[in-house]
């Protein structure tokens, strides 16, 4: 069974309040709106979160939009519109899955159809699709939101941040699929063998003031300790809370135990 959830700030602003919650059996969701004190009034993030325990995968797509959150709503009702060919892709074998996935996205952004909606929105969204399935962590980013792996073999070599923020690219009025080339970047990682965290953000967390999360050793820090990844999750939101940060924070995390072998070097095999 597939687990769902969708959800935009404009629905639900999460302004002054901290939510955490589950969507299936791994993946945490933390959402905080920012703070009316320091003059926040609106959260224009958005994400939407598919998962299925049974058949190991978990896709989900980060959105942080600006001007308004109309350009967040267009994305997730486009892809759950198109709900049936995503889970068709979804049972391929890896070997085509992220081929075909890259294909189907590129084939909705690009379709006519979609740059019309664009044109009657306000705004735009940086927008972050990852999908894990298997040992394979792949992504497709539009934007500035941040996609961080983290494993004890990868931190020993400063290896966190597996996408780059890239400014200037968006989906929405002035979407970056209208031109004559799309501008996006993509990409697969093998996880390594055992606990791997995957962790999503909107740049709330990152530029929050009189914090470090901008480097990403920092934000697993929070990590280290705790039983949960809810807590962990829970204890950043509080933290960019009690430091007044204005700008919304939408969070994605989740751990997954990976028992097959991973790549090494053949001198140390």
């Amino acid at each position: 069974m597939v687990n769902k959830l969708s959800w935009v700030g404009s629905k639900k602003h999460f302004i002054d309040e901290i939510n955490v919650s589950k969507v299936g059996e791994k993946v945490v969701l933390g959402r905080f709106g920012g703070n009316s004190t320091a003059g926040q009034y609106k959260n224009e993030d958005g994400c939407l979160i598919w998962c299925d325990d049974k058949q190991d995968w978990e896709f989900v797509i980060l959105l942080d939009a600006h001007f308004t959150a109309e350009s967040a709503e267009l994305v997730i009702s486009t892809i759950e519109k198109n709900e049936q060919r995503f889970l068709d892709i979804f049972t391929l074998p890896v070997k085509r899955l992220f081929t075909s996935l890259n294909a189907l996205i590129l084939d909705i952004f690009q379709s006519e159809s979609f740059i019309l909606e664009c044109e009657n929105v306000q705004g735009e969204t940086a927008c972050l699709f990852a999908l894990r399935k298997e040992k394979y962590l792949w992504w497709f980013s539009i934007g500035d939101c941040l996609l961080l792996l983290h494993h004890p073999e990868l931190e020993g070599l400063g290896e966190y941040q597996q996408n780059h923020r890239s400014f200037y690219e968006w989906v929405g009025r002035e979407s970056t699929f209208n031109k004559d080339v799309p501008c996006y970047s993509t990409g697969v990682k093998e996880l390594r063998t055992g606990e791997n965290h995957i962790f999503m953000t909107t740049d709330g967390l990152v530029e929050c003031p009189n914090t470090s999360y901008s480097s990403p050793e920092n934000i697993y820090r929070i990590f280290q300790g705790v039983a949960t990844c809810e807590i962990g999750v829970r204890k950043l939101l509080e933290d960019i809370q009690s430091k007044n940060v204005r700008d919304s924070t939408t969070i994605v995390s989740w751990i997954i135990h990976n028992n097959l072998a991973a790549t090494i070097p053949s001198d140390l095999k």
